[in-house]
């Protein structure tokens, strides 16, 4: 079977995660500050999406099925290793004292020299109990070796979650999904700023949501505290 994908960038690692868990240095995966007229306007636009209640929702299902430490397996594609979402989730696990919600990162092709928690490879899929989840990160077409394993995962009893672009193939296998916009048909938070709901965004939404309870601030709020960490706080008016 032939699959077409888009063509990306590799991911590089985020450095507070990899500074704390394996000493790999460097920001050269970051994406820049956020512009913090940007965040103002996200704090008032953000609820009018719907992408709020969605991806609460998703880190929800998320959040039930991470029941066993070292059991949230996320994995992206060839091209692109969800880096930025597993520290985000790291950090939540920490925050929120929920261990089981720190992610094994699975990889394609670690490099030999890459400590035992980064050199985890698709054969950790293969090995998926029915009480993991496999967090499946896809920003175009889900190569056939995941949709394989992912397959195999599922009839395991496994939960499979996913964000990605709508791969109907993919989606066939996953139990609880959110489909990103690709960036032709991205939903435009507003007219007069450069802001899309896209990957990153969404990434950012769940990881957020997940680490979140009851007696810690709503989503809403923290999301705002993240952003503000990242480019300063909103301008006062």
């Amino acid at each position: 079977m032939s699959r077409a994908g888009r063509t990306r960038a590799r991911s590089t690692p985020t450095t507070d995660w990899c500074a704390r868990r394996c000493g790999e240095a460097g920001r050269a995966g970051q994406h820049g500050p956020v512009d913090s007229d940007r965040v103002h306007s996200l704090r008032e636009l953000l609820g009018s999406t719907g992408w709020v209640e969605r991806t609460s929702a998703f880190a929800t299902t998320l959040r039930r099925s991470s029941t066993t430490v070292g059991g949230l397996l996320l994995v992206g594609t060839p091209t692109e290793e969800p880096w930025h979402l597993a520290a985000h989730l790291d950090d939540e696990s920490r925050f929120a004292g929920v261990p089981e919600l720190s992610p094994t990162l699975v990889r394609w092709s670690p490099p030999p020299q890459a400590p035992p928690h980064l050199s985890v490879t698709l054969a950790r899929l293969e090995a998926a109990r029915r009480d993991e989840t496999v967090f499946v990160v896809a920003p175009g077409a889900a190569p056939e070796q995941l949709l394989e394993r992912v397959a195999d995962a599922r009839r395991i009893g496994a939960t499979i979650l996913s964000i990605d672009d709508g791969d109907d193939e993919l989606g066939s296998l996953v139990h609880d999904r959110l489909v990103v916009p690709s960036e032709d048909d991205a939903l435009v938070v507003a007219r007069s700023m450069p802001t899309s709901v896209d990957m990153e965004l969404v990434q950012h939404l769940v990881s957020v949501a997940a680490g979140e309870s009851t007696t810690r601030a709503g989503v809403r709020d923290r999301l705002a505290r993240f952003l503000e960490r990242v480019s300063g706080p909103a301008p006062r008016r």
